[in-house]
């Protein structure tokens, strides 16, 4: 299932004050970038999610944040760099840039 235009046109809006944010569609929905790094994606099933790396992974799970993750085809689990995107920064672009940012130094 693909990600709507809405979506597309929400996610981008939301993390607008980061400036030029650019998408390639991949990983069963639509990557986020700004000035050539991949700071997010778009999933269709899982909504937002920002990548984690570094110290900035820890912070995601103590904030409570879901890590992706999927049972492969020999039924071992396997873990993206991403997070959800947590409820309270779905709505507030401040919040969202704010963990694009953080994202963006690791």
């Amino acid at each position: 299932m693909a990600v709507s235009d809405e979506e597309i046109a929400f996610a981008t809006d939301l993390f607008s004050d980061l400036g030029e944010i650019t998408t390639r569609k991949m990983m069963g929905g639509l990557c986020l970038y700004h000035q050539g790094t991949i700071f997010a994606i778009l999933h269709s099933e899982f909504g937002i999610m920002i990548k984690g790396a570094g110290a900035f992974q820890d912070w995601l799970d103590d904030m409570g944040c879901t890590r992706w993750s999927y049972t492969r085809d020999s039924g071992k689990t396997a873990q993206m760099p991403y997070w959800r995107l947590p409820d309270s920064a779905q709505d507030d672009p401040d919040e969202a840039t704010a963990l694009a940012h953080e994202a963006l130094r690791y």
